[in-house]
């Protein structure tokens, strides 16, 4: 039996992301594509933001994982044709993010994000311990460049917020 597109997908959802570990890499949108070639396995990949140290580490584990699977011609691409968003990331990555304790980021108005960074004042970020959007940004970066720190008034707990890109 032949394998698929869909099978070599559902190999890679077993990748996690290693800043996030509830997370795996296609449900991340971080994985844009796979394609069988003969013997080869492509994968391509799009970093979450230019300078992501976590992309080496997701690529060797894509690559260990295929092989896993019995793949011995493994290739990853890395594709920059268009810049990964938060918008790329399933209904599924936001709910267990914000399950985990990190506020999970909204959907962008496409048309806005060039300016999203001059885009006026920011909306609330609501608590993913107990729902309150009585929250203040605490700093601009969190444990990684691409969350930031927030403290909720309402349960006074800190907590991260994936930030929209």
């Amino acid at each position: 039996m032949e394998t698929t597109r869909e099978q070599v997908l559902d190999y890679l959802s077993e990748v996690k992301d290693p800043e996030i570990p509830v997370l795996d890499v296609v449900e991340m949108g971080i994985v844009r594509d796979a394609r069988l070639d003969g013997d080869t396995v492509h994968v391509d990949i799009t970093p979450t933001y230019s300078g992501c140290p976590a992309m080496k580490a997701i690529e060797e584990e894509i690559v260990r994982t295929l092989h896993a699977k019995g793949f011995e011609k493994v290739v990853v691409h890395t594709v920059f044709r268009e810049a990964w968003t938060t918008d790329w990331m399933t209904g599924e990555a936001k709910r267990k993010l914000e399950k985990y304790g990190i506020a999970p980021p909204p959907k962008t108005d496409a048309a806005l994000r060039p300016a999203l960074p001059f885009a006026g004042q920011p909306k609330p970020v609501r608590c993913p311990f107990c729902g309150s959007e009585d929250t203040e940004r605490t700093s601009e970066f969190g444990s990684t460049a691409c969350k930031s720190l927030h403290f909720c008034r309402a349960c006074r707990q800190p907590f991260e917020h994936f930030k929209c890109i």
